[in-house]
């Protein structure tokens, strides 16, 4: 993930994806070094792979998937190659540009793009109601207000469908004790407050920190929260990236204890980001 620096707090840390036009101009910015920051790096690579081992288990294969804030492509592409057809959409056109050069395994499964940001879904309502949806890696962080969002994609999926939304946490213990350790207590809480501002390619936009009974909130009556776990448990942020390059095997343990860990009651929310899984109610 490109890195983020907090103009509140005084920290660093990661995004993916946009909701507005701000948010979306700078992403357009770090559009072509984007991958090289985060979707090849170690830590990008593990904390996908526990997005990605649940994004199979909620959708079987033929179904017909939306991606939102989708970046550059890379979990389009991932469930495409295991034969689900993909909407992707993403509110920066040069993510969307980046993400249309990749070309994923054929499997007979389709891969479209469309230049839709989160906060207005509106170019989707004459689509085909779709099986499922998710939002990776803290798109949905950079909302405001998550009601309409939810309300607007409840009329885009099935009753029933699941929806997969993974977001920054409240609190990522990680990334807590990292900062106590290195004299930086500011920076250790600086998710606390629940909100931020950040700054990428040198513009500032604001950021949330949603509890997750503020997430639930606000996608109720029309999703059912099932299921919860944290992404990034003990595996660490991505600005850590530096300190774990070539520590492999620590790494791999690390990603090994998560997948242990991740949804137990007592640690479910404390990861780098939470990801939660929601059930369409019926209409």
């Amino acid at each position: 993930m490109p890195v983020f620096h907090f103009l509140r707090g005084e920290g660093v840390t990661t995004a993916y994806g946009v909701t507005h036009s701000v948010a979306a101009a700078a992403f357009d910015r770090v559009a072509s070094t984007y991958d090289e920051s985060f979707t090849r790096t170690l830590i990008g690579r593990a904390q996908r792979r526990q997005v990605w081992s649940r994004l199979l288990a909620a959708f079987a294969p033929g179904s017909r998937i939306l991606e939102l804030n989708c970046g550059t492509g890379e979990d389009a592409g991932f469930l495409v190659s295991r034969g689900r057809s993909v909407v992707a959409c993403d509110a920066s056109e040069a993510m969307i540009a980046i993400a249309r050069q990749k070309q994923p395994q054929s499997t007979g499964a389709s891969l479209v793009y469309r230049h839709v940001a989160n906060e207005d879904l509106s170019p989707l309502c004459h689509e085909d109601l779709f099986d499922g949806a998710f939002s990776n890696f803290s798109g949905l962080n950079c909302l405001g207000d998550l009601k309409p969002f939810a309300q607007a994609l409840s009329n885009l999926v099935r009753p029933q469908a699941r929806v997969l939304v993974c977001l920054w946490g409240r609190l990522c213990m990680t990334e807590l004790f990292w900062f106590l350790l290195h004299g930086q207590p500011r920076k250790a809480v600086r998710r606390f407050s629940g909100r931020a501002t950040a700054s990428l390619g040198a513009l500032s936009f604001s950021v949330t920190y949603p509890s997750v009974g503020e997430i639930r909130s606000a996608f109720s009556p029309w999703f059912r929260l099932t299921s919860r776990r944290a992404v990034g448990l003990l595996v660490p942020p991505s600005y850590v990236e530096k300190s774990i390059s070539g520590r492999h095997k620590l790494l791999a343990r690390l990603e090994w204890l998560d997948r242990v860990f991740a949804a137990w009651p007592a640690l479910r929310d404390c990861g780098d980001h939470t990801l939660l899984e929601f059930v369409r109610c019926n209409p």
